[in-house]
């Protein structure tokens, strides 16, 4: 990746993952950079896509989202007919935010975010345990957030 990506490039990517409403000007003023080669650098790693899209991060807690959860399932059986059922699925849960293959224990790790401990339930119940293909589900409730970051370690590249 860094082959690919200069000092600056990495630079312009860290302010906008951690600010993508600045401005290319705004931009260049801070990598010391004129506000069109700025512009250019911004456009080639957003076509190239180092950049996959830009959004606003809602504030869960004042949209009444306060239950986090993290589930791990076992399926009944890890056959690929299972898994792609069972991925396919998952996509189309709203509350399902993130969604991960796992080594180990755990066929699957859910993070799922709800209003409350009774809409998780409710969820598990009605939408989750439906899936035939689930043998074991554990859930675990996160009880207070010490970090959330959407930042990738760019620091890391330099």
């Amino acid at each position: 990746m860094t082959e690919q990506l200069s000092r600056q490039d990495i630079k312009i990517l860290g302010i906008l993952q951690h600010d993508a409403s600045k401005t290319s000007t705004e931009i260049a003023d801070i990598v010391g950079m004129s506000q069109s080669p700025c512009w250019r650098r911004i456009h080639r790693v957003e076509s190239e896509g180092f950049v996959q899209k830009r959004v606003a991060i809602l504030n869960r807690q004042k949209l009444g989202m306060d239950v986090v959860a993290f589930t791990t399932i076992n399926l009944t059986t890890a056959g690929r007919q299972n898994l792609l059922e069972f991925e396919a699925a998952v996509r189309n849960f709203d509350e399902v935010v993130e969604c991960y293959t796992m080594t180990g224990t755990w066929d699957y790790m859910l993070k799922i975010i709800v209003r409350d401990i009774r809409s998780y339930e409710n969820f598990v119940r009605d939408r989750l345990l439906l899936l035939p293909m689930i043998g074991e589900i554990h859930s675990h409730i996160a009880v207070t957030e010490i970090k959330n970051s959407t930042e990738l370690p760019l620091h890391t590249q330099l």
